[in-house]
């Protein structure tokens, strides 16, 4: 049997490794994470001809010098030479596809391992839960033993926490998005990932509610660049750890300059008047 004093050796090494991994992430505390799942989510509908093709938007990810990418295990494979070295890795565990009929839609399953985001050099794995969902238990029992597989690794583990299901009225309430944040600090997640709440005040008291980094979810395209810019800003000012974006910076007309805005706006305190 293994010593007490081993046993003991091996869980401070996968606690200094968590936070080695989760400096690299939050560089200064804060972190624009650009989130690339919507191939297996949403399917073609979310990209142009253009951009269909992963390599092509991951490549422009890197180059706009977000501080992690989250992919799920096939695309970090077919991506590798774009991002190694240059962007920590975030490995998505689950997800659904569109193509299941509505009664479908609120369970996550699985479609990668924590072993394949070690193997693949991953800093933190990520998986969805849908708080109120019929299936709700599956999803957070799910979590939980990533989280405990992690734990072995020293790998932080982000919550995707999304307030969904037939008693949801809006998974946007203030008192919903709280309720989810404080599950998934019980849950065991290191991040959390969660919808904004409609003001700089509400979101405020979801951060404070949880002594974890707590981030907003881009969700889906806003009107104008200004106006997802705008809510950026207003997590900030909450005291968010930062933002996890996708399809308002990927759909803009300038990758770049969206994605520019959105990362000195996390970590510079910029506004986004600044980008005019």
């Amino acid at each position: 049997m293994e010593s007490l004093k081993s046993i003991m050796q091996k869980d401070i090494c996968a606690a200094i490794g968590k936070r080695v991994r989760l400096s690299r992430i939050l560089k200064d505390g804060k972190a624009a994470i650009f989130a690339f799942d919507h191939g297996f989510e949403h399917g073609p509908t979310d990209f142009t001809e253009e951009n269909m093709n992963p390599r092509k938007i991951v490549g422009s990810a890197v180059e706009s010098n977000f501080d992690a990418i989250m992919l799920t295990k096939g695309v970090a494979e077919v991506t590798h030479d774009l991002w190694l070295g240059r962007t920590p890795l975030i490995v998505k565990l689950t997800g659904k596809t569109s193509l299941k009929p509505p009664e479908g839609q609120l369970l996550q399953y699985s479609i990668g391992s924590v072993d394949d985001a070690v193997r693949l050099g991953a800093d933190g794995v990520a998986a969805t839960v849908y708080w109120g969902s019929p299936h709700e238990e599956i999803m957070a029992e799910r979590f939980q033993r990533i989280v405990t597989r992690c734990e072995e690794y020293g790998l932080p583990t982000m919550i995707l926490a999304y307030p969904r299901g037939p008693s949801i009225i809006s998974s946007y309430d203030e008192r919903i998005v709280l309720y989810a944040s404080r599950a998934s600090l019980e849950v065991g997640a290191d991040l959390i990932k969660t919808h904004y709440t409609g003001s700089t005040e509400s979101f405020g008291r979801v951060v404070r509610s949880v002594p974890i980094p707590v981030m907003m979810s881009g969700g889906g395209k806003t009107e104008t660049p200004k106006d997802f810019l705008h809510l950026v800003k207003s997590v900030m000012d909450a005291g968010s750890a930062g933002v996890v974006v996708g399809r308002n910076v990927f759909q803009s007309a300038d990758f770049r300059k969206v994605a520019s805005a959105v990362i000195g706006i996390v970590h510079n305190k910029m506004a986004p008047e600044d980008f005019d």
